[in-house]
């Protein structure tokens, strides 16, 4: 407990100071934020804001995250690396796409196609190592199983084998973490909505992993007659340890993020996010539940999908204003702090369904 909290005080506390003054390099060097012909005229005072902004929250994550194991004085966890990786590659990834934008002064960066490229490289190595690093218990970060609230009785690499059980699963790795990664991003369209979102989604982990670390089937004090209750996930208490860090990290920035924002993200913040939520769920064996607990990601990304098939079906017509969702809001008139704000209880909403969810699973095999 003392390295949660730890990690999460020591992450806040960096951004809260220092991203003011990361913001004022950033400004200095001209990393400043583009937006496209098309983006609501609202934004485009927005112009010049300085962008990147996610390398601050994640460095301060990484920091945060190894001073909370120095004075907790627990061991540093494959599982909680491989987090800190996911998130690392996304965020490389969304980086380039940043850096391509400024160099050449407009809104393309990064072509889509290679976006998703760099994606599927970054999952596949987590996919792989997932599987083949083995914890003091003998146990992999990972299961081929797919899992809810925990590991469901469906798992490939008993029905085709390990090989071939092995590669369904990465590609399971790469489906998540490209799906997640892109609904993070667009979501980031507003001051403040993707890293408030961000902070009750990844929040979450915090509480499950945690939950999950007291009632670990690996504990030497597990009794034999609670095995059907407990979880079988590795390290889930240093996973908390990261999620709690990246949380912190967020709190911080979200005080210099929200309207008007004085430092954006970029995609290298919400590529990174994306990969860090995408990594949570698969290492906690909670994936299916990522519908309720990204719930308002799934909400905007859905309506992204289904206003681009209307548009090309009907030749031009539109059934909102505007995608993503957010910005149909803008164009209705709406203030866009309302429209953050609101969302983030719609997030919120979803997380608490999604943990709430998690937790009755856990009352309902003890009864």
């Amino acid at each position: 407990m003392i390295g949660v909290l730890t990690a999460a005080s020591v992450s806040m506390v960096f951004t809260l100071f220092l991203t003011p003054v990361f913001a004022k390099a950033f400004r200095r060097l001209k990393l400043g934020q583009f937006y496209r012909a098309d983006t609501p005229t609202t934004h485009i005072v927005k112009r010049g804001t300085p962008s990147m902004g996610g390398i601050i929250f994640i460095l301060a994550a990484v920091i945060g995250y190894f001073v909370g194991h120095w004075v907790g004085g627990d061991p540093i966890s494959g599982s909680a690396l491989l987090v800190i990786g996911m998130m690392g590659g996304l965020a490389a990834v969304g980086f380039l796409d940043d850096f391509l934008k400024v160099s050449r002064q407009n809104s393309l960066g990064l072509p889509g196609v290679w976006k998703i490229v760099g994606a599927v490289i970054v999952s596949i190595i987590f996919g792989v190592l997932s599987l083949t690093y083995r914890d003091s218990f003998g146990h992999t970060p990972a299961s081929t199983a797919l899992s809810f609230v925990r590991e469901l009785p469906i798992d490939p690499r008993v029905a085709f084998g390990a090989t071939v059980g092995g590669i369904i699963f990465v590609i399971w790795v790469i489906l998540i973490t490209t799906s997640v990664s892109n609904a993070v991003n667009l979501t980031d369209g507003l001051d403040g909505l993707a890293a408030g979102s961000s902070i009750f989604a990844i929040g979450s982990y915090v509480i499950i992993c945690f939950w999950q670390a007291q009632q670990s089937c690996y504990s030497l004090t597990t009794p034999a007659e609670n095995l059907f209750k407990c979880y079988t996930v590795s390290r889930p208490l240093d996973l908390a340890v990261i999620a709690a860090s990246i949380v912190g990290a967020l709190i911080g920035f979200l005080w210099w993020n929200t309207s008007p924002a004085q430092i954006t993200m970029g995609d290298t913040g919400s590529f990174g996010l994306g990969g860090a939520l995408a990594a949570l769920a698969i290492l906690s064996r909670t994936e299916l539940l990522l519908v309720l607990i990204g719930g308002l990601f799934l909400v905007i990304t859905g309506q992204v999908i289904i206003q681009r098939i209307y548009f090309k079906s009907t030749r031009g017509k539109r059934i909102w204003r505007a995608s993503p969702l957010h910005h149909h809001f803008e164009m209705k008139g709406w203030a866009e702090v309302t429209i953050v704000v609101r969302f983030w209880i719609i997030s919120g909403l979803f997380v608490a369904a999604g943990v709430g969810t998690f937790y009755l699973e856990w009352l309902y095999r003890i009864k």
